[in-house]
């Protein structure tokens, strides 16, 4: 159905004193210089068909917008798919354009496309956090290296390795600050991911400053598995083999049994000559203090996968477990029934996490205890005791300390009510509080964090 222009008076237009210039508009997109190029035909908005879309057409759009110049052109409905008509096909700009409607194209809804093709633009000016932030690393003891996870629809998903290369992790790397990309692991080094499978064939330039801006697939659209989870290992993640470490099966991710990744396999150390030197490399290596004990005998359960390190030495001045002496790897005398553990000094600040955030510095509020995770409730809840949350968790200054379950309801205890911080606390277990678990709270009132931007 045709519309009067009157109808889209709150559309995004450029050009509105120069009728032989088509209005054109970004939709789909939290900023006005982000999103689906539509253009306005015969008095109906209408998309752009991505045949021959480029860099180059999208910087026409982004000055003719005044939107500054073109980071990305995403093809394939990157903004989803429009419901008009299809006006432009195979757009061919030299960039020297005022508007979209002055470059070269097929005639005006000539074209052999469909919505699934439709262009995008991502220009510099006008940014919009969500479009740069939602992104992370895991599955790795550095925050530089791990399973690539994007945040889409409120949920964390990974990214199919097709057509997944240096160019990409590259974008990935510099997001995250984490300098340049060394490695773009094959298979599921970093572990398989449970939850959706977000992007799929992604395709960067390299000059992209997210890797939402890339051209990828539409949002969900992949023919992939969990066995295909992109992986990537940035510059600052230090040596690949020093940070292959972990602490599991303990109350925090400082204490735990110790295992290593070798071979793209998780494996365990045998507690044959362990003791605190050695585990103080591991405390070291993790950023987890120094340690308090270094136990054995399957202290904290037995492993199940292999034994990769026997009769371990460490001088104490090592950077990583790796780096000390020991048998080679996979060459034991041992059983899981010796597998070696360790305790470190800031497990004792009390295991804390925030959940149903977009990033681990911003959500709800849980702690660890009696082995089960818990909430906190909003009452007397401020900026003090976010602040301390905050540099608990090494995330710079608090921004906000949202209270009514914010970021949703938990389902577990709620262990901690009545907090009073005085703002310079080491952890929030440091806090004057109700005696654990006692509350006069519901989930309802679950307390979160929200970290200052950067």
């Amino acid at each position: 159905m045709h519309r009067n222009l009157s109808d889209y008076s709150l559309g995004v237009f450029a050009d509105s004193a120069l009728p032989h210039l088509a209005q054109v508009r970004l939709l789909n997109s939290p900023s006005r210089c982000a999103g689906r190029v539509e253009v306005i035909h015969n008095q109906q908005w209408g998309t752009v068909c991505d045949d021959g879309w480029n860099i180059t057409n999208a910087g026409v759009v982004c000055k003719q917008l005044g939107c500054g110049t073109a980071l990305s052109a995403p093809g394939w409905a990157r903004f989803g798919q429009g419901s008009g008509p299809i006006w432009l096909d195979e757009v061919d700009c030299t960039g020297t354009e005022a508007s979209l409607s002055e470059c070269r194209a097929k005639p005006w809804g000539d074209h052999n496309c469909h919505h699934r093709e439709d262009a995008s633009v991502v220009c510099s000016g006008n940014p919009h956090p969500s479009l740069l932030t939602q992104l992370r690393l895991v599955n790795s003891s550095s925050r530089c290296a791990g399973r690539v996870e994007v945040f889409h629809n409120k949920k964390w998903g990974t990214v199919c390795n097709d057509s997944w290369d240096l160019q990409d992790a590259g974008v990935v790397c510099r997001q995250l600050d984490c300098g340049t990309a060394l490695s773009t692991p094959a298979g599921v080094h970093f572990g398989r991911g449970s939850d959706h499978i977000w992007l799929g064939n992604v395709n960067c330039t390299g000059t992209e400053a997210a890797l939402s801006q890339c051209r990828a697939r539409p949002w969900g659209d992949n023919n992939c598995t969990h066995e295909e989870d992109a992986g990537v290992v940035c510059s600052d993640s230090g040596n690949s083999e020093k940070t292959s470490l972990r602490l599991v099966n303990g109350p925090s991710r400082c204490a735990g049994r110790v295992e290593v990744l070798h071979n793209q396999q998780w494996g365990t150390v045998c507690d044959d000559d362990w003791n605190l030197q050695d585990a103080n490399v591991v405390c070291r290596q993790l950023g987890c203090g120094t340690a308090l004990s270094a136990p054995g005998a399957a202290h904290f359960g037995r492993g199940s996968d292999p034994i990769w390190l026997d009769d371990v030495h460490c001088i104490g001045t090592e950077a990583a477990l790796s780096d000390c002496r020991a048998r080679p790897w996979g060459n034991y005398n041992c059983h899981h029934g010796e597998d070696a553990g360790v305790v470190c000094s800031a497990q004792h600040l009390g295991p804390l996490r925030l959940v149903n955030g977009p990033n681990r510095c911003a959500g709800r509020v849980e702690v660890l205890h009696s082995q089960l995770w818990g909430t906190v409730c909003d009452d007397s809840w401020d900026l003090a005791e976010a602040r301390v949350v905050c540099r608990q968790l090494g995330c710079g200054t608090a921004l906000s300390a949202p209270g009514g379950a914010r970021f949703g309801r938990g389902t577990d205890p709620i262990w901690l009510d009545n907090l009073h911080c005085t703002g310079t606390e080491a952890a929030l277990s440091y806090c004057r509080a109700r005696p654990w678990g006692i509350h006069n709270c519901n989930h309802g009132e679950d307390a979160s964090v929200v970290k200052e931007t950067e």
